[in-house]
């Protein structure tokens, strides 16, 4: 293969592991259907994974093959030598069906072990399987013959210790490992290699090539290592699609709808799993929680002093309903200057497909560079150590690879799970413990009347209603204890409400949504899972002394 010098990390992998004959099967996963940044002879070229395979990793070899369900087995070079291939007349017409391409394939190279064997000119042969998860698929355990002899071939050749000795090499591209049939994905002799979505490097070389082709997008010269920081994430197929889009309307770049287009273009690549927040909101937005707004701005602090050492892998956020858990989480990211990225439902049904949609969230995440993971409802969401009877060991698995993935050293500083859920009690005490969450912070309604009446003010005063002092005073009465945030954002919307329709005056407003209040949950259910936050408090002073007092009364 080709020298490792000018090679993504992926690459250079894929050298060390063939030229010391550890592996000779590569099973290649991730960002593989991304365009390709080549460094060639002639300058640097965009071209497909089956392109860089061939010009960049594979130019030596003398025969390439190449498969996939739609061209069926093809000669991508050597085809003179191909052709002096014995048995090649008895099979006439070469397959394109699975099962009889797969055996051609077998057979050749077992014909080009043979010449070495005996001692004439070798045969230096790569194979390249595209789309392996179509014809070496997970399937239920359900017996199927064809599958079966597919997937014992395609393993016995990564099984295969002298495959490099040889002079052959064998690559299974497949979008996600977790799609793969589980003898192939788990072949201890094959090597499985990610490739991951480009960095910064990559993405400003992807700009560059584009530049001549893209004048009118690309006009002015502008930064491209600033754009390619802005754009951590995105994919170059994604971001060439949205430039040439531009330069065929005549639009240029601008700086402005970087953040944007950045949140676009991780959105398409990941399709419905995940919303990408860039939030415009920071802690000061945050009405109350003092305490713990001074213990997340200094996490923050060394977080842009790049002292990780001394940063939680995660925080948990609990408390009853509607006390702002989501939006302490937006505004802490906010605070942070970082993106957040919200998981949703990468739960399916097909046999592998959540687990391989969890493989392209942990992707995306490791390409962002430092983001927020958020994750709402989180007792429903991390799955169990047990798995129910009815989901065939989804959830289990679920918990298995988020909790890896939350545990992992190297995120730390990169990553930062946050995670919110009024019913802490439900989530597995493996995913809370330190190491994947660190902080417990618990978030409680407001405990007096005067700190329900400076958050109704606050949310008041936002809508156009401000109140004065006297009406403060005035109110004060009425204002309910254990007020939540959402509860509170409702009595303020009934106000604004009651001012467009005939209630002019703010403190009447308010007063009339105050007298009419009824709680929007129970008290009983409020108070139990207050009772549930406190407890899951890592540090006594997120529980305030009003709070103490109120759970300890019988």
């Amino acid at each position: 293969m080709e020298n490792a010098s000018r090679l993504p990390l992926w690459a250079t992998e894929i050298v060390a592991r063939y030229d010391s004959g550890a592996a000779g099967q590569f099973i290649l996963h991730g960002n593989v259907a991304d365009r390709m940044l080549m460094q060639l002879p002639g300058g640097p070229k965009l071209g497909r994974l089956n392109d860089y395979l061939l010009d960049v990793l594979l130019p030596r070899f003398q025969v390439v093959l190449s498969y996939d369900p739609g061209f069926g087995l093809r000669v991508e070079r050597g085809q003179e030598t191909f052709s002096t291939w014995p048995a090649l007349k008895e099979l006439g017409e070469i397959p394109s069906l699975p099962l009889p391409a797969v055996r051609v394939i077998a057979r050749y190279l077992q014909f080009a072990r043979n010449l070495r064997a005996v001692g004439a000119k070798p045969v230096t042969v790569a194979v390249v399987m595209r789309d392996a998860q179509l014809y070496a698929p997970v399937l239920p355990q359900t017996l199927n013959h064809e599958l079966s002899a597919i997937v014992s071939l395609i393993r016995s050749w990564g099984s295969d210790t002298t495959l490099a000795a040889n002079g052959q090499a064998v690559f299974l591209i497949a979008d996600r490992l977790n799609n793969l049939h589980p003898l192939v994905a788990a072949n201890p002799r094959a090597a499985a290699i990610e490739i991951p979505l480009p960095e910064s490097a990559e993405l400003e070389g992807g700009l560059t090539v584009l530049a001549p082709e893209c004048p009118k997008a690309l006009e002015g010269s502008p930064d491209f290592a600033r754009i390619a920081s802005r754009l951590s994430g995105t994919s170059i197929a994604a971001l060439e699609g949205f430039l040439r889009l531009q330069n065929h309307a005549g639009k240029p770049l601008l700086e402005a709808d970087l953040g944007e287009l950045r949140k676009a273009l991780v959105e398409r690549d990941a399709g419905d799993l995940i919303d990408f927040i860039e939030p415009d909101r920071s802690l000061d937005d945050v009405i109350g929680l003092e305490g713990v707004k001074t213990r997340l701005k200094q996490d923050l602090a060394l977080w842009q002093q790049d002292e990780v050492g001394a940063l939680p892998m995660g925080y948990l956020f609990c408390g009853p309903v509607g006390t702002g858990k989501t939006y302490l989480a937006e505004c802490l990211a906010g605070e942070a200057g970082v993106p957040v990225v919200v998981l949703r439902n990468f739960r399916d049904r097909w046999v592998g497909s959540t687990e391989a949609n969890l493989e392209k969230i942990f992707a995306l995440l490791h390409a962002l560079g430092r983001c927020i993971v958020f994750v709402d409802e989180a007792d429903q969401a991390l799955g169990q150590r047990a798995s129910g009877s009815g989901d065939s060991g989804v959830s289990s698995r679920v918990y298995s690879m988020l909790a890896a993935e939350m545990s992992n050293t190297r995120n730390r500083g990169k990553i930062l799970w946050v995670l919110a859920s009024s019913r802490p009690d439900l989530i597995e005490v493996d995913l809370k413990r330190p190491g994947r969450i660190d902080v417990k912070v618990p978030i409680f309604p407001t405990s007096t009347p005067e700190e329900g009446m400076i958050l109704l003010a606050a949310l008041c005063k936002r809508r156009g209603i401000p109140l004065d002092d006297s009406a403060k005073t005035a109110l004060l009465p009425l204002v309910p204890k254990w007020l939540t945030p959402g509860a509170a954002e409702a009595l303020a919307v009934k106000a604004y409400r009651l001012t467009k329709t005939g209630t002019p005056a703010a403190v009447d407003a308010l007063r009339a949504s105050l007298e009419g209040y009824l709680p929007p949950v129970d008290p009983a259910i409020i108070r139990a899972q207050m009772r549930i936050a406190a407890e899951e408090a890592t540090d006594a002073e997120f529980v305030p002394k009003e709070v103490r007092a109120y759970l300890a009364e019988p």
